[in-house]
Parts: C-alpha cells; structure tokens; sequence
C-alpha cells in the first residue's frame, strides 16, 4: 500500500497551538483540559513545555526558537487534545500503527532532510517538536493518512470535506472542555480557538509516496 510521507507532513503537524473549551472549573481542577472524560493534567502540559524548551535553549539559535513559539502553552495544549481526537477517529474506523511502521517513517523522513540532526533541528525551529516527541507525531500522522486512505479522502477538496466532518464529529462526540486559561476548543475548526491548525489541510498536500 502507498502511503505519503507522514514526517514530509509532520513538521508543521505538531506545533499547533489552540485555545480550550471553557466549562464548569470545579469538573477539572488541576487538568488543562478533559477529553472524553480523561484528564488531560496541568502537570504533563507543562512538562512537554519545559522539554521543548530545554530543547530550544541548548540551540545556537535559542532566541529565535524562543521568540517563534512564544505561546508553547497553548501549542502544546493543542497537539494533546488533537492526539486524542486522532486516536478516537482511528479507533472508529479500525486504523494502527505499529512501532516498526513509526521507526521505518521516521528513518525515511529523516533521509529525506539530510540526516537525523538536521530532521530534529527542523522540527525544532518549526514547530517546537522536541526530539522525544517526534514518534507521537510520526504516529499521528500515519493514523490520519490510513483514516485518509480508508475514506478515500485524499487529495480532493471532496477528500478535505469528509475528512473535516469525520474530525468534527469525533471531536463533538469526545465533549472537550478546556480550562479557561487556554481558551476556548472549536469542535468545527478541531483546532482552539481562532488558532490556525494545519491538520486537515496538512494531511491532503502532496508529499511522497512511500510503500507501507
């Protein structure tokens, strides 16, 4: 089976920052958000913060890096909740991805930027992925190009459409709540707030086929 690229995608995947939906703050003290009844906690918020920032600071370029993700928080917050989503939406339509498919995309997105440091430097400076955090977003990615390829939604402004409305339903159906600190969730946009996620429109842009 032919499958794009998930990393040729995952770079500007994962550095989303959205804004949460804000409902009773006595159902989630502590949790930055509650996605489909689980907690998604302050505390782990932070630590993929402080990772990614670790990151940037040990960079030659660490102020420009500082500067580009100066709302880590709510980028972060983002991806979370959207792994969730992901998660639910392949679930739902009976899609995995295996270790040995991660590790195999992930060699090849690296070959495919020049080698595995400059592949982790540019996700770093781009989207705020720190190097640990690349296997969630590789994976991420090919869930949602098989959930692409199960629907026959790729690569059409049809495919766009029915892959948005599969994303929004899953999104609605998991009642996400955000602590009012991060803002508010749009289940319509699967993104928070006025954020501008590139998601969807990420995952129907041509990249290379790669066998699968």
């Amino acid at each position: 089976m032919h499958r794009r690229t998930a990393l040729s995608v995952t770079a500007a995947l994962l550095a989303a920052a959205p804004l949460l939906t804000a409902c009773g703050a006595d159902a989630r003290p502590g949790a930055a958000a509650v996605v489909g009844g689980q907690r998604i906690e302050v505390a782990s918020l932070q630590a993929q913060v402080r990772e990614v920032r670790t990151a940037q600071q040990a960079s030659p370029q660490a102020a420009q890096l500082l500067q580009a993700t100066g709302d880590l928080s709510r980028e972060k917050l983002n991806s979370m909740i959207f792994d969730r989503i992901v998660e639910q939406v392949a679930k739902d339509h009976g899609v995995t991805a295996s270790r040995a498919e991660i590790q195999r995309t992930r060699a090849q997105a690296a070959a495919q930027s020049g080698g595995v440091e400059q592949f982790e430097t540019r996700l770093l400076q781009q989207q705020g992925i720190a190097p640990d955090e690349i296997d969630a977003a590789v994976r991420r990615e090919i869930l949602m190009t098989k959930v692409a390829e199960k629907l026959g939604a790729t690569n059409t402004p049809e495919g766009d459409k029915k892959l948005t409305e599969v994303f929004t339903a899953a999104s609605k159906a998991l009642s996400i709540d955000v602590n009012p600190r991060y803002g508010t969730w749009d289940d319509a946009k699967i993104q928070l707030g006025a954020y501008d996620a590139p998601w969807i429109r990420q995952l129907t842009q041509d990249a290379p086929a790669i066998q699968s």
